[in-house]
């Protein structure tokens, strides 16, 4: 084991029954490096990370932090050793303040009582660390999303952590909280520690990270220095085949639209939730739809199907009044809605791949209207083929797939009913690669068949890449439309960060 070296596992091997999630897969952490650990959904990332942080025991494998023989038998006792964790969905307690957050299972006693003058100060001093002041006696729940990530990595720091290990931390912030958190880590790895950033996002990795590690189908392919590795090479040894050429048919397979409105929107708008706006959408075409997060995407979204029920304005399909008081409303005009939060809002995670696919077209015939199973797994074995979805079987539980494949399976419910508009919220967050090239593919081809949509990313990007216009939000406000020559991406950030009256 070199002496810059804090972490050499060798030969990790890990079986679970009918699947060999690691095969004899090397991982080497320097000290004072940002280390990347890619692969597509299943390539053995989670795993591998769960062996480190003694979720899971290895079959075989040696492992050695600082020198000596590393075997945690829980995660706690990973922690003890100072390796710790941070997940994309924190583990904190919002009715708990900030101070027994951080110290929560380690609390200073006096004379059998808590210190909590000393756990207090010790907060203080925890987050001033990373630059961070906030009133740490204050519940966590009246904190931002991002606020409660530093305070997770704080917590983690002051355990006296050596290795620090990010996983999706930035999945739900927004730009200025992202360059936020990349300051601290950057401070964080120039302090002494070592840390290991797992992401999706390919220009935040080549941003933060030195080094890359890939794996696929649990499988080392090899260990990178990111500075001397184009993005398009990582993307290939992720995916195990050239990418360009599926990067190309997604950018060239433009919509072919109609001039013919399916559906508009008249200063449609709901009080406290998004403010009066118009839109109209046409048969064949994308419409994107752009912003930060909270900036109201999502709750248009909700208005068009329903789940929220505007209190101004008027909706017209095909010229048609209508109005939406609930779901089940948009899903007999047609409308179908892939949601942001699939694991919250998706997918019911006990019911089968078949159950979920079915779901929706249960809903729009009624209860009284039962599918026959024979009929339930003719439809989805229809669709895990033309979706390509990876499962063992229809009737394996969805939450055992990967994050692409549960994707899949919520698109294959909606597109079982036949819908002329699809509403797909962030459809790719949390997804590999190739699973997000295939999921864009689909939907531009659904496009060249004739039906609309309404696309929503965080990623401007992607926005700009699948929509023919794109609406920008701000502040829970339509604030601009992009056609044409003006879909670049400087266009639309400065319309975003524009100052009401023009001024950037």
């Amino acid at each position: 084991m070199e002496p810059n070296t804090i972490l050499q596992m060798s030969g990790i091997d890990i079986q679970f029954p009918g699947v060999h999630a690691l095969d004899n897969v090397d991982f080497t952490l320097r000290r004072n490096e940002i280390h990347s650990i890619m692969g597509e959904n299943g390539a053995g990332k989670s795993t591998l990370i769960k062996v480190l942080t003694g979720v899971y025991k290895k079959d075989s494998g040696t492992m050695l932090l600082d020198g000596n023989e590393f075997n945690p038998a829980s995660p706690l006792d990973a922690r003890e050793h100072g390796v710790n964790s941070v997940y994309q969905e924190i583990n904190l307690c919002d009715n708990l303040s900030v101070a027994e957050n951080i110290y929560a299972g380690r609390q200073e006693t006096r004379f059998g009582k808590i210190n909590w003058k000393k756990i207090k100060t010790g907060a203080e001093d925890a987050l001033r660390r990373l630059n961070l002041s906030i009133d740490v006696t204050k519940l966590l729940g009246g904190y931002s999303v991002a606020v409660k990530q530093m305070i997770a990595i704080a917590r983690a720091v002051d355990m006296n952590s050596k290795i620090l290990i990010l996983d999706e931390p930035t999945s739900s912030l927004d730009r200025p909280e992202v360059e936020q958190l990349f300051t601290t880590v950057r401070a964080l790895r120039d302090e002494g520690l070592s840390i290991v950033f797992i992401s999706h996002f390919l220009d935040q990795v080549y941003e933060l990270c030195d080094r890359v590690t890939v794996l696929r189908n649990g499988k080392l392919i090899g260990e990178y220095v990111l500075s001397e590795l184009p993005k398009l090479e990582l993307v290939s040894k992720m995916v195990g085949k050239d990418f360009s050429t599926l990067e190309k048919r997604e950018k060239n397979q433009k919509n072919k639209k109609s001039n013919e409105v399916f559906i508009e929107a008249r200063n449609l708008g709901k009080k406290y939730t998004v403010q009066p706006f118009d839109l109209v959408i046409r048969k064949g075409e994308t419409l994107g739809l752009a912003g930060l997060l909270g900036s109201g995407r999502t709750e248009v979204a909700n208005l068009l199907f329903g789940i929220d029920e505007a209190d101004s304005g008027e909706l017209l399909l095909e010229k048609k009044k209508w109005t939406f008081k609930k779901p089940k409303d948009a899903i007999r005009a047609l409308i179908a809605f892939c949601p942001e939060d699939r694991k919250k809002n998706g997918l019911i995670y006990e019911l089968s791949v078949r159950e979920n696919i079915i779901l929706a077209m249960q809903a729009k015939q009624g209860i009284f209207k039962y599918l026959p199973l024979k009929k339930q797994a003719e439809i989805a074995a229809e669709y895990i083929q033309k979706l390509g979805i990876i499962t063992p079987g229809a009737d394996v539980p969805v939450g055992n797939l990967s994050g692409g494949n549960q994707q899949k399976v919520i698109l294959a419910r909606w597109l079982v009913t036949n819908p002329a508009l699809l509403i797909l919220d962030e459809p790719t967050r949390g997804i590999d690669v190739a699973a997000k090239a295939e999921i864009m593919n689909l939907a531009m081809q659904l496009c060249g068949e004739g039906m609309s949509l309404l696309f929503i990313s965080s990623e401007v990007e992607e926005v700009i890449r699948c929509s023919d216009r794109i609406a920008v939000m701000r502040d829970r406000k339509k604030i601009a439309e992009i056609a044409g020559e003006d879909m670049d991406e400087e266009k639309i950030l400065k319309t975003i960060a524009a100052e009401p009256g023009g001024a950037a």
